[in-house]
């Protein structure tokens, strides 16, 4: 990255209209957050593919759920970095034209100050009643190895989208919506491979948006995007700013 492609990058971020911003696994990893997939994630000879799915829960949940608590506790144990906290600050000088879209569960933009986001794959500190549908937040770790619902006594699951279900409508809505809306949209820390937000800045650039990417190497995106700033998201964001 030479001084002129941030200066660039710093120059757009300023003059922009509205702004959306996606994060992927990178952003997280830098807080020490594992990406819980692959080697990294191997827990007792599982992988994640073979527990996040509804099968999984169904055959076991509470096999699914001591993996989740493993894995909140954990989580638990993390603070945002200068990247989660530069994107709240860029929210909170932008209330009404920012919006944040995030695959990671973890929770840590919100827990840095972002309020106007989108968390597609879903948060790991909420759980879903498996019967009445209620989403609450829940912090508690340890959680029973089989939380029940408190409003009608029915097993609880995490508030996650596991392989093989499909994202939550009204969040595909608002995510079209502001990457189509914006004219600058920061792809932060993500490997722009799984669907559906590896097209989300195709959608973006398709209605007029410049797109800057930042990932520690190079992406199947970076030859989509205009500008794309190798580095360390903890590293490079607030230097946006």
């Amino acid at each position: 990255m030479s001084p002129e492609e941030l200066s660039e990058a710093r120059s757009r971020v300023a003059s922009a209209q509205a702004i959306t911003v996606l994060t992927g696994a990178g952003i997280s990893a830098d807080s020490g957050v594992p990406t819980f997939r692959g080697a990294e994630g191997l827990w007792r000879s599982y992988h994640a593919e073979d527990l996040a799915t509804p099968e999984a829960f169904e055959r076991d949940p509470r096999l699914v759920w001591e993996w989740y608590n493993w894995r909140r506790e954990l989580i638990a144990t993390k603070q945002p970095n200068p990247a989660h906290l530069a994107l709240a600050e860029l929210e909170r000088r932008r209330p009404d034209t920012f919006w944040l879209i995030t695959q990671n569960v973890d929770g840590l933009h919100r827990t840095a100050g972002s309020q106007r986001l989108s968390e597609i794959h879903g948060n790991i500190w909420k759980v879903r009643c498996t019967v009445c549908a209620v989403i609450t937040d829940n912090h508690e770790t340890p959680l029973p190895l089989l939380p029940m619902c408190r409003q009608c006594g029915n097993l609880l699951r995490p508030h996650i989208v596991w392989f093989g279900e499909s994202l939550w409508e009204e969040d595909l809505r608002r995510c079209d919506e502001v990457l189509r809306d914006c004219d600058l949209l920061l792809v932060i820390g993500t490997s722009g491979v799984v669907y559906p937000a590896a097209g989300f800045a195709s959608i973006a650039k398709e209605t007029g948006a410049m797109v800057i990417e930042i990932n520690l190497e190079t992406t199947p995106q970076s030859g989509l995007v205009d500008l794309s700033l190798q580095g360390r998201a903890k590293d490079l964001v607030p230097l946006l700013l």
